[in-house]
């Protein structure tokens, strides 16, 4: 959005809308006294809950004059950004912050703060509540509207939540070794083309090409980029509670965050409870290994606590607890789609279809291949 320095230009010059906001900077001090903090963090989250935007500091909003931050205090510019973006709206923001020069009604150069804000996969609350963006203006959501945006940013959406487009990621973020394996031998598309069929991308509001949730999640190396609990937490615990033992010895055994694509996640986590769980041993004819768990049934736990999680819930992660005495696996989300405990044996309905599908595809391959 306003890529080049003319175009940005231009767009200052005609002044503010939907996609574009200006702040004048003053200091009291070494502290920023304008713009407020509680405004700031409500422009950057009204964006974030719109189509995105970008906002200036260092530029009068009324008369669009450039007016520059002087060069010693961009760090704290920066700061303050940073720490509204993470601080003061929840969930936290996901901002690209750059220092630029423009230049002012005189010609000369000074610098400026742009903040990129693209829209967002999730419904952030700021200090003046639920608000997006109306031209120049934010605005309250109401009730209906507040329930409707986050109902589209939901899995209960037409387009699931797996299908939606990140924003702020780019199709040369998705790696070729993790999509390529997916490509039969008879399959000549182009990239774009084959992406797209497999749900791994698809054209946001302005027509570009983006990567999807699923797309991230099982084609990129780093997913926690874009979904930052997009990951298994995985401990092992000494005897059958969550606390130290009368010896006062550490409870936790052993502590992983398993990152990664969604299917090396899955290893990853059965290779620490196959790491961490006990086994035991007979003596007969020969030597006998009695596992505590079976791993064909730890695979599946961890595939389905994977697979079928409610990725649209920031903050929550997989949780994986091994016990002397049991497993426990957490996956984030209630049951979807109307779904209860009682009918489960008989009815399916799958969260996300497109890393379902895709899951399953890797699994195989790599099963067939060992």
């Amino acid at each position: 959005m306003f890529d080049s320095r003319k175009e940005l230009l231009d767009k200052i010059r005609l002044g503010e809308d939907s996609f574009l906001e200006c702040k004048e900077v003053r200091f009291a001090g070494e502290r920023v006294s304008q713009p407020r903090r509680d405004a700031l963090a409500d422009e950057l989250s009204a964006f974030a809950n719109s189509r995105g935007g970008v906002l200036i500091l260092g530029i009068e909003d009324r008369t669009h004059e450039i007016l520059g931050i002087p060069l010693h205090r961009l760090d704290t510019v920066e700061r303050l950004v940073h720490e509204l973006c993470h601080d003061s709206v929840e969930p936290p923001l996901n901002a690209a912050i750059e220092r630029l020069e423009l230049p002012t009604t005189t010609g000369d150069d000074v610098p400026v703060i742009r903040i990129d804000m693209p829209r967002s996969l999730f419904v952030h609350r700021s200090p003046g509540g639920y608000l997006y963006r109306v031209g120049s203006a934010r605005r309250v959501m109401s009730p209906e509207y507040l329930a409707r945006v986050f109902q589209q940013r939901s899995q209960t959406r037409l387009i699931r939540f797996d299908e939606q487009v990140v924003s702020n990621a780019r199709i040369d973020d998705l790696n070729p070794d993790l999509w390529e394996r997916f490509k039969g031998p008879r399959s000549d598309e182009d990239r774009g083309t084959f992406l797209s069929k497999l749900g791994l991308a698809r054209r946001d509001d302005d027509g570009v090409a983006r990567p999807t949730v699923a797309g991230v999640l099982v084609a990129s190396r780093e997913p926690q980029r874009w979904l930052p609990n997009a990951y298994v937490q995985a401990v092992a615990y000494r005897g059958d509670e969550i606390r130290p033992d009368a010896t006062g010895a550490p409870y936790q055994l052993d502590a992983a965050d398993i990152t990664g694509p969604l299917d090396v996640q899955i290893e990853g986590a059965c290779r620490f409870v196959a790491r961490n769980m006990k086994v035991a041993a007979f003596k007969g004819l020969g030597r006998r290994d009695l596992p505590r768990f079976d791993m064909t049934a730890v695979f599946e736990a961890v595939v389905n606590a994977v697979a079928h999680r409610d990725y649209a819930i920031y903050g929550a992660k997989v949780r994986l607890r091994l016990f002397e005495n049991r497993l426990e696996l957490h996956s984030p989300g209630a049951i979807p789609n109307g779904m209860t405990v009682e009918n489960l044996a008989y009815l399916q309905s799958a969260r996300n279809d497109v890393i379902m599908s895709l899951l399953a595809r890797s699994l195989r391959r790599r099963r067939d291949a060992a």
